[in-house]
């Protein structure tokens, strides 16, 4: 919401939240679609009113002062709750709308998911703008969903928490990938011993408190796989598996999309699994917003692009 459509004047309270998200003036500049002088004279009002200099430079960034923190994380649901009641009156038309959403998602949902979001977010609402943020231990996504930083959480954990809504984008089959002339490659050469004696890739946790599908299984049967090599990036695992006698434990949409570009081959999970089940996650104060919707609804399209024929 850019300042003049503001009838509550609350521009000082969002450049404030989003300077401590950034850290940066020219970063919340980009943001809110404004100019780093216009960001830097908000920063210096700011700090008149709070008496406080709220954001102190640490060598390239820009460090929230303890009166920051405490004010923005009282200022975040306020803007929650203004936005909800300007947009409850009036209906969303994503074709006139100016406004940012923000994702939060691993790179783990092959890249057709986000070409086929970003088309449809070009062709319904061209004055949208799209913030996709990453998951990582240290992002406390249920906060960050509570404050509105993020508008959804794309997650694929077994048990999502149970006080934010959720609806599934897609649910795939579990499988391993493997480098093509790998000697698991064949039928039935992939077994239960012979998958836990081998060396695999996996990916660092992203969450504090959830374990994926692959760990749960194994935790379930008591035993434990090599994890060889780990690594943060879902869509750079599948080229370590070029030339080496690594597995990676992966969805069947991600592993047959990285199989048509590379010399890979697939092999179902020799032991029992659930399927990974991948959602989107939003708080309960976004649930009736029709520009929520609005993005929901793009996302759960746009997940078709990554079903398989049968």
């Amino acid at each position: 919401m850019s300042r003049s459509d503001d009838p509550f004047d609350t521009y000082l309270l969002r450049v404030l939240c989003t300077l401590i998200s950034e850290q940066s003036v020219s970063r919340t500049a980009i943001r809110l679609n404004q100019s780093q002088p216009a960001i830097s004279a908000a920063l210096r009002r700011l700090r008149v009113v709070f008496g406080d200099p709220l954001l102190v430079r640490d060598k390239n960034h820009m460090v929230p002062t303890a009166r920051a923190l405490q004010a923005a994380e009282q200022a975040r649901p306020a803007l929650g709750l203004i936005d909800g009641l300007l947009e409850s009156g009036r209906e969303f038309a994503p074709e006139t709308t100016q406004l940012s959403f923000t994702l939060a998602t691993p790179d783990y949902l092959a890249p057709p998911f986000f070409t086929r979001a970003v088309q449809l977010l070009r062709e319904q609402a061209p004055g949208a703008r799209l913030v996709v943020l990453p998951l990582g231990p240290q992002f406390d996504y249920e906060q960050a969903l509570q404050n509105g930083e993020v508008d959804i959480v794309i997650g694929n954990w077994p048990s999502p928490p149970e006080h934010l809504h959720m609806s599934t984008l897609l649910e795939d089959e579990v499988v391993c990938l493997m480098d093509a002339g790998h000697p698991l490659a064949a039928p039935g050469q992939l077994t239960v011993e012979r998958y836990l004696q081998a060396a695999h890739v996996v990916f660092t946790p992203y969450s504090r408190d959830q374990r994926g599908v692959v760990e749960s299984s194994l935790g379930t049967m008591r035993v434990s796989r090599d994890r060889r090599v780990q690594c943060s990036y879902f869509g750079l695992a599948p080229d370590m598996l070029v030339g080496t006698d690594l597995l990676l434990t992966t969805s069947r949409h991600f592993a047959a999309w990285h199989a048509r570009r590379l010399p890979l081959a697939i092999a179902p999970l020799p032991m029992a699994a659930g399927s990974m089940r991948f959602c989107q996650l939003w708080h309960s104060s976004q649930h009736r917003s029709a520009s929520h919707a609005w993005l929901r609804g793009l996302l759960g399209t746009a997940a078709q692009a990554l079903v398989l024929p049968a």
